[in-house]
């Protein structure tokens, strides 16, 4: 017990000095005593996700899809799933200024949108619709389909956690007239880089559709139809994701 004391110790007078270097007003503002009732209100972030489905495009041909790609010499794309992701962030709140002091106290509501505008997945325009080697790229591309998809709500319960910590029933504090600009602030500094990196991870997902196993089975599929159709046994077919 005599070993704890000092640390206990600390640990009050960390808290003694955190709660006397808040000023009065914002005491009240935290106590809920402005009318920013941080503990009944509902929580400070709303997160949500949206694909808006796919479609599937075969008017493009397999040296057209390579070039797209950018894949290296001696390699061809057969076909290819393009996601584009977006990030939208929305900010607003209930601001009280302090009647004796320059300051403001603000309880920030949070709104994220992580979204997929339509799929595209590409099939080379070689393969007809129906063919065994179509029907054969078009799974693999829906496989990159659902790994992106299934991947929204995972980034979605991240961000929210994440936001959560820092904004949930949380004032914020700055100079009269300039909350809304610091939170604006540090959601296009610190959060929206944030987003955006959680969002890039489903890529990563997609590496692992992309194997060279993969590849070798569909350049061998359909009795050699994907090799007959693109002229070449000496050049590696892939079908990938961007």
């Amino acid at each position: 017990m005599a070993r704890l004391a000092p640390l206990l110790a600390f640990v009050l007078s960390v808290t003694a000095y955190e709660a006397a270097a808040r000023t009065p007003f914002q005491a009240r503002c935290e106590a809920g005593q402005l009318g920013l009732d941080t503990g009944s209100r509902p929580t400070g972030v709303q997160v949500e996700s949206r694909d808006h489905g796919y479609r599937v495009d075969s008017s493009l041909s397999t040296r057209a899809l390579t070039r797209i790609k950018r894949e290296p010499a001696g390699a061809f794309v057969l076909g290819l799933t393009r996601a584009e992701s977006r990030v939208a962030i929305s900010v607003e709140g209930a601001i009280v200024g302090s009647p004796e002091t320059p300051e403001e106290c603000m309880l920030p509501q949070i709104g994220v949108r992580l979204s997929y505008p339509t799929i595209v997945l590409y099939v080379g325009s070689e393969f007809a619709p129906g063919s065994c080697a179509y029907d054969e790229i078009l799974a693999h591309e829906m496989r990159h389909l659902k790994a992106y998809i299934d991947y929204l709500p995972k980034v979605e319960s991240r961000v929210r956690a994440s936001l959560g910590r820092r904004f949930d029933a949380r004032p914020v504090y700055a100079p009269r007239g300039q909350s809304l600009a610091r939170v604006q602030a540090e959601l296009d500094g610190r959060w929206m880089p944030f987003i955006k990196h959680e969002m890039a991870k489903a890529k990563v997902l997609q590496a692992g559709i992309d194997s060279p196993v993969e590849y070798a089975r569909l350049s061998k599929v359909c009795q050699g139809e994907v090799q007959s159709l693109i002229g070449s046994t000496r050049r590696k077919p892939s079908s990938t994701s961007s």
